[in-house]
């Protein structure tokens, strides 16, 4: 395979490949059955620059991209892909999505977030493979490679380690790393991801995102969408709406647009469950971020909450958090249930302490998210927190926390029951570490 996407380099003195070079070409079939069919794509290289002198340069290896069409719905198929003149790759399979319809679903859906490439990444990703996902969803923080000066040298606080570095740098072959780890499970399950703040990775001219939206594939184009940072699709009965908290999300902005147009083509009688994604949560009862993304939610969750969004998936704070359904920090029966998946592996380490606990709240004025600004995080006005900034113990809509590593999996049985399951890792394979039906109420819960 190496004729056909070469290897990464880096240096100070880089020559980036050819992407005309080789042909990008996927040969497939039903499983059990010759490749009969034939798809041929595009590739690309991506170059992560630095304008200082010092830094080394990275420029990819070939990234090919191929588009199939014409599957059938739940369908196995088999297929290799690569260059058919200069090698093609060992054979691997895949399961395509049930037909969108309320009575089809995926039998699991893996959710997980910050996974990065550590010891305890290892962990998640064995627990999570034993339990056979049809579909993964990866909520941002990938490769963790901007923990990493251009040199290789790693901390787990990029500012605390390296505060005079004249730009955020990364070290780029940790994307390799990772995509060479992860092959055995995503070249056979479909992953869907969306990005988090480790994906931003600034360079020259002030470019952003771009390891990230060169090594996945986004139906952004297909669900309306003029970026790679926010998208959606279906996946059986279930409609997914992965928002971009790094994007501008304000009424004016092209993903608030954007959102609103996707939510009115919903028909929740094809997909009753509507599921959004987004890297940052809106609640969090820990110090680690605490209201960090109050921003995103006082400009989004009313339209989420309108259109009777039933699970919101978020990663960003490192431990696991389910809340009740709440809307505007009240319980409410018709909003959301929230749910914090950070904890896949990172090299940042556990999130642990709580912001309710006794001299532990957070100054408001270091709440706000550097990368997107403003401020909107203020004391509270009403409830048992009126006056106040953080709760005084753990706030009525925080059902369950806990700062151990693990994955959940989403299995929606019918219109209105879906089995939620969270997968501590240092329990036994399949053990539930914390477990809940989330109920629609459709006759109760009407959607504008």
């Amino acid at each position: 395979m190496f004729d056909i996407v070469g290897e990464f380099q880096i240096g100070d003195d880089i020559s980036p490949l050819d992407p005309d070079s080789v042909d990008s070409v996927v040969v497939y079939g039903l499983y059990g059955h010759p490749l009969t069919h034939q798809a041929t794509g595009y590739s690309l290289v991506y170059n992560q620059l630095y304008p200082y002198e010092g830094l080394q340069n990275y420029t990819s290896g070939i990234i090919h991209h191929v588009r199939l069409t014409g599957l059938r719905p739940n369908t196995l198929y088999q297929y290799q892909c690569g260059d058919p003149l200069q090698g093609m790759s060992n054979l691997y399979y895949f399961k395509t999505m049930p037909v969108s319809g309320p009575k089809s679903y995926p039998s699991r859906i893996a959710v997980v977030g910050d996974l990065g490439l550590t010891y305890n990444t290892t962990s998640t990703v064995e627990h999570l493979t034993s339990n056979h996902p049809d579909l993964i969803l990866l909520v941002g923080d990938v490769s963790y490679a901007n923990l990493y000066l251009t040199n290789g040298t790693g901390a787990d606080c990029y500012s605390c380690s390296f505060p005079q570095t004249p730009i955020h740098e990364t070290y780029q072959p940790r994307w390799d790393y990772w995509g060479r780890y992860m092959q055995p499970l995503i070249s056979n399950v479909p992953i869907m991801v969306i990005e988090g703040n480790h994906e931003i990775e600034l360079q020259a001219e002030n470019q952003a995102f771009v390891a990230y939206s060169s090594r996945f594939a986004f139906p952004s184009e297909e669900s309306g969408s003029l970026s790679t940072l926010y998208y959606s699709f279906n996946a059986g009965g279930v409609h997914f709406v992965m928002l971009g908290a790094y994007a501008p999300y304000d009424e004016t902005s092209d993903q608030y647009k954007w959102l609103e147009a996707d939510m009115a083509s919903v028909d929740r009688k094809v997909t009753p469950w509507l599921v959004a994604t987004f890297h940052a949560p809106w609640y969090s009862t820990y110090i680690a971020h605490y209201r960090e993304a109050e921003c995103m939610r006082v400009a989004m969750e009313d339209l989420l909450y309108k259109c009777g969004v039933d699970i919101v998936f978020n990663g960003h704070v490192h431990a696991y958090e389910r809340l009740n359904r709440v809307y505007n920090y009240t319980l409410d029966p018709c909003a959301p249930v929230y749910i914090t998946v950070g904890d896949g592996g990172n090299r940042e380490k556990m999130a642990i302490t709580h912001a309710d606990e006794p001299g532990n709240c957070p100054e408001p004025s270091t709440t706000p998210d550097t990368y997107m600004g403003g401020f909107c995080a203020f004391n509270f006005t009403s409830g048992p927190a009126a006056g106040k900034f953080c709760w005084d113990e753990q706030p009525e809509y925080s059902a369950y926390r806990e700062s151990s590593f693990g994955h959940g999996i989403l299995e929606v049985k019918n219109e209105t029951h879906a089995l939620w399951t969270w997968h501590r890792n240092r329990d036994l394979y399949r053990a539930a570490g914390d477990q809940i039906y989330i109920v629609r109420q459709p006759e109760k819960c009407q959607v504008e």
